[in-house]
């Protein structure tokens, strides 16, 4: 296999965060105005998707956290019914992931966005567990019950702290998505609770959609020390498809982040912390998408920056997929046993 396409072609292709419309999502087997859906994956080449239960961060009343708990149990409830069992499989494993790619059918994957919607209920994880998700991320944007967030919420009254890093329950959180084979998802979190995570968890952390902040300095990016830490952990970043992660914005104008910047971000996480820390992710209908990767149908432009810069069938498997089906097997061995 020399070309892209070939390459392409072959790859198991994953998107490990990819957000869906609430509470009206449309039919993603048609052609939607989203930037994923079933027709667009299968035009890009797009074989595997996460599909994601996201909440906001909000107050934390017994009110407000019933409810975002009540969203995000409906949500994950829904994305199993996009897989058909046929060309679409639900996959909760990577044996099963694989599976799926080798029939030739599409992957539909969960996980849940922000711990705040566990409602202070840490038994509600054995229940997204057997929903199928297969990680969490452990915050959002704002401070939670669970850590610190890389961008407090001045308006919920957050400080640039809460707890230094985890809380205690978010400690026991990170114990139990260990004991459930949950990936910990370190995606938002500040610095302190991404590094304490690493630390603290029995199964390497990921950012499931990250960036470098060496080459663009955002509170949502990892600095060197992150990354080095990923590395030390056997962790992993997926670089993502958000144009301010990516490159920074002149004053009032839109970031001119594109593929080739996307690819940047690649190269360097590659030469600091190796080839099997490294991944992709898009944040599609989640606020990403760059000239280039715009939604799913362009998924093979990618593939074709990467065998540009070098990048052969081996290490673009690695980075679609590869890395990442590795984590998920050492997540559900550690549950194992």
């Amino acid at each position: 296999m020399t070309d892209a396409a070939t390459i392409h072609a072959a790859a198991l292709t994953l998107d490990t965060h990819i957000d869906i419309r609430w509470p009206e999502p449309p039919d993603a087997t048609g052609e939607t105005d989203r930037r994923v859906d079933f027709p667009k994956m299968q035009r890009g080449g797009l074989k595997a998707a996460v599909f994601i239960a996201y909440t906001a961060q909000g107050k934390r009343d017994d009110e407000s956290l019933a409810a975002v708990a009540a969203r995000a149990d409906a949500m994950l409830r829904h994305i199993r019914t996009r897989a058909n069992g046929t060309t679409r499989h639900f996959c909760t494993t990577a044996t099963e992931l694989e599976a799926a790619h080798a029939a030739g059918a599409l992957a539909v994957l969960s996980a849940v966005e922000n711990g705040n919607a566990l409602a202070r209920d840490l038994s509600r994880l054995k229940l997204w567990r057997d929903l199928g998700a297969i990680y969490l991320t452990l915050t959002h944007d704002g401070h939670n019950d669970l850590a610190d967030a890389a961008r407090p919420k001045p308006d919920l009254g957050d400080g640039v702290a809460e707890h230094g890093g985890l809380s205690a329950f978010g400690r026991d959180v990170v114990r139990e998505l260990n004991r459930l084979g949950m990936l910990v998802d370190v995606s938002h979190s500040a610095k302190s609770t991404m590094m304490q995570a690493a630390d603290l968890s029995r199964v390497p952390v990921v950012a499931t959609h990250s960036c470098c902040r060496v080459l663009c300095d955002h509170p949502r990016n990892l600095d060197d020390e992150q990354l080095d830490m990923l590395r030390a952990t056997g962790g992993l970043v997926q670089i993502t498809a958000l144009d301010a992660f990516l490159r920074a914005a002149p004053p009032g104008g839109k970031s001119p982040a594109t593929v080739t910047d996307m690819v940047d971000h690649v190269d360097y996480a590659v030469k600091r912390i190796g080839i099997d820390h490294v991944g992709l992710s898009s944040d599609f209908d989640g606020g990403g998408g760059i000239p280039g990767w715009t939604d799913a149908s362009q998924t093979m432009n990618l593939t074709a920056e990467l065998h540009r810069r070098g990048y052969g069938p081996r290490e673009i498997d690695l980075l679609w997929s590869g890395n990442f089906r590795r984590m998920m097997r050492l997540a559900r061995h550690a549950a194992m046993g």
